[in-house]
């Protein structure tokens, strides 16, 4: 079997996702990529996660998208997680979910600003692609386009798409936008109390950087 590992992975990062109310049913797609192959493995369509075997995970051609191995058929969503790999090799790992807040925020088709700083796990701000029919080569197109440099994007009337250069950095930035877009659901729902305020962009690119070192530095303080 091509890839088992990778394939352990993908369920494994689809049981936590539906555990933890990031996705439900069969809601939503993992998938992960090996640039030395040219393969990707993606979850199939229409099976529920706690019933995905490392046999059920398809494997596609990066290049071409033709089907190499696996047993089922791939995501509706294959597509759009095949562009990123296709067109950016700086991420190996894509999460399409339903998140509650993420998919509220995106019936109104406005990005998410800098509500808190971990919006820069994703980058400065978080846009929404324009909408399109799930599972077309449109909304792939769409996603694409939109996201830019990012690693995640809203998609209008939708969900959220985050990616990563693994598949745990694609889970975290699923994680930490779907809390910032919860944050900014509340705040916005609190009226009363004023707008909320946005980071400035010399502060979301301070962080930007940060994360990319997180947790592999020690702090550097001045006395106190």
């Amino acid at each position: 079997m091509l890839l088992k590992t990778m394939r352990e992975n993908l369920i494994e990062c689809g049981l936590s996702a539906l555990r933890e109310g990031l996705t439900t049913g069969t809601g939503g797609n993992f998938s992960a990529c090996d640039r030395a192959s040219g393969l990707m493995a993606i979850t199939p369509s229409a099976i529920p996660y706690a019933e995905i075997k490392p046999e059920n995970i398809i494997l596609l051609d990066i290049d071409t998208g033709a089907v190499r191995e696996g047993e089922g058929v791939p995501s509706s969503e294959c597509d759009m997680h095949r562009i990123f790999y296709k067109y950016r090799t700086d991420l190996n790992a894509i999460i399409h979910t339903h998140t509650p807040y993420a998919a509220t925020l995106s019936c109104f088709r406005k990005p998410l600003p800098a509500i808190h700083y971990l919006v820069a796990f994703g980058g400065l701000d978080i846009p929404c692609a324009e909408y399109a029919t799930y599972g077309t080569v449109a909304l792939a197109k769409n996603a694409f386009a939109a996201m830019k440099d990012r690693k995640a994007v809203l998609l209008a009337n939708h969900g959220l798409l985050a990616g990563g250069s693994t598949l745990s950095e694609a889970y975290a930035v699923t994680e930490e936008i779907e809390f910032c877009c919860q944050i900014y659901c509340r705040a916005m729902s609190m009226t009363t109390l004023g707008d909320p305020v946005i980071l400035p962009q010399d502060e979301m690119i301070r962080m930007i950087e940060r994360f990319e070192d997180y947790g592999k530095r020690i702090e550097e303080h001045e006395e106190i």
